[in-house]
């Protein structure tokens, strides 16, 4: 008979206390309204009561089908909607029976439902890597997510993402695609972890799975979306359009380069920069994981793929840190480096909130642009750094934690699903590396 405590349900409680820490510390914000700027200054924004009234949700609007007089669109992919409608839905009914503004009880709506995608986080990532589940540990008391896990709506598609990575882990590539399409209907950053696995079904010619999850992925994604945007194609196609046409932004390192003297990347120029950024940082990724003696896990490339990206976007929101937070806990889960990175990012929470506090307010106390620009590269360094220790776990295996702990004999990729103990199809080593499996096998050890 199993404990009553056993990993999974401490787990949920350390989350639990961290999402409830979290909610206290946004408290003052919900009890006076979210007025402006002591949102700021108190570090407790969120764009989750801003968008109940701007975005038609308070007058029963439904996202992509209809946009309220004089507004716009919903700037979010489509399962985001759906699940910021039916909590608008619920507002008003519930606000009346305990007494609360409909703006309130929208919110704490949301905040229910995003804790159950926390919950779903932290326990899929306990169960990737069997041997390994207090790894999970990161995510649920992460400084960045007890602080902004009530920013936005990120926690669906990083729920979604952990599923993915689990499924693929079980050597159910199917689920996984369908998991993996479900986290990009509600935000596009997974589609990158596409080309995770692509870089690996390269060096591993495991292609088989590799499609499966790529079917799936683009099917539940088309069933998702097909018909929001047979309703109102240019309501659905706004978030699209809108990132696309999207200028530098805070946090950004064109936005802080720009602030410090740096020549600004022309307006007209700016995809074309930050795309090619990023195609170049992902094409460095590839041809490490193809160079290496020993294939890379998953989970380490996985984590650089989506790094690359968040550092070379045209915006850097506070929230986007949680994308990494799964990742980089399967990654390298070795706290003294997690927490080296979360205090970077915790500085850049507390600097953009400061800043924006006298964005545009003359005479405000705030943290001044400078201040702001460097604190942006603080976070930029921290997970820099993060990303650096991977890569070493990548070059020198014998530091990573995972295929080192002594636990489990076949610690090749635990969390890799099919590419766990493939041999290599293609490398740009030119040599087959034999993994730990493989070498018992033909020194006839069991």
């Amino acid at each position: 008979m199993a404990p009553p405590w056993n990993v999974l349900r401490v787990l949920i409680v350390l989350a639990a206390g961290g999402y409830l820490l979290g909610y206290l510390l946004d408290y003052s914000c919900v009890a006076g309204g979210w007025a402006s700027p002591d949102r700021y200054e108190q570090l407790c924004y969120s764009d989750i009561p801003a968008l109940f009234g701007y975005r038609g949700f308070a007058e029963g609007f439904i996202p992509y089908v209809q946009t309220p007089p004089g507004g716009q669109p919903l700037e979010y992919p489509v399962l985001t909607g759906v699940f910021m409608w039916v909590a608008s839905l619920l507002a008003t009914p519930v606000s009346d029976i305990f007494g609360f503004e409909p703006v309130v009880g929208f919110f704490d709506l949301n905040v229910l439902g995003l804790f159950a995608f926390l919950l779903v986080a932290v326990l899929a990532t306990a169960l990737t890597v069997k041997h390994r589940p207090w790894d999970a540990a990161m995510v649920a008391l992460a400084p960045t997510m007890i602080l902004g896990a009530t920013i936005n709506w990120d926690l669906i598609p990083i729920a979604l993402t952990a599923l993915a990575m689990l499924a693929w882990a079980r050597h159910k590539p199917g689920w996984a695609g369908v998991a993996l399409g479900l986290a990009i209907a509600a935000k596009f950053y997974p589609v990158l972890l596409l080309g995770a696995f692509a870089i690996l079904a390269l060096r591993t010619a495991r292609w088989r799975p590799a499609f499966v999850l790529l079917g799936s992925t683009v099917g539940t994604w088309a069933v998702v979306n097909f018909p929001f945007a047979m309703a109102n194609t240019e309501g659905w196609w706004y978030f699209y359009s809108f990132n696309s046409e999207r200028g530098v932004d805070f946090g950004s390192i064109w936005y802080a380069a720009s602030v410090l003297g740096a020549p600004a990347v022309p307006a007209q120029a700016l995809n074309t920069v930050a795309t090619g950024t990023f195609l170049l940082g992902f094409v460095a990724i590839a041809v490490l994981a193809l160079a290496t003696k020993r294939r890379p896990r998953l989970a380490q490339v996985a984590f650089l793929v989506i790094a690359a990206f968040v550092l070379s976007g045209k915006v850097y929101s506070p929230q986007y840190v949680l994308w990494l937070v799964p990742l980089a806990a399967m990654a390298r889960p070795k706290w003294r480096d997690f927490l080296i990175w979360q205090a970077g990012e915790v500085v850049y929470f507390v600097a953009i909130w400061w800043h924006l506090a006298g964005y545009d307010v003359e005479d405000a106390r705030s943290l001044g642009v400078e201040l702001y620009a460097l604190a942006t590269f603080v976070h930029v360094a921290a997970t820099i750094y993060f990303m650096v220790m991977v890569i070493r776990d990548m070059l020198r295996p014998e530091h990573d934690p995972v295929r080192t702990d002594g636990i489990d004999e076949d610690n090749d990729d635990p969390g890799g699903g099919p590419f766990d103990n493939a041999p290599d199809a293609f490398t740009i080593a030119g040599r087959e590396v034999v993994t730990p499996n493989r070498a018992r096998r033909r020194s006839g050890r069991s």
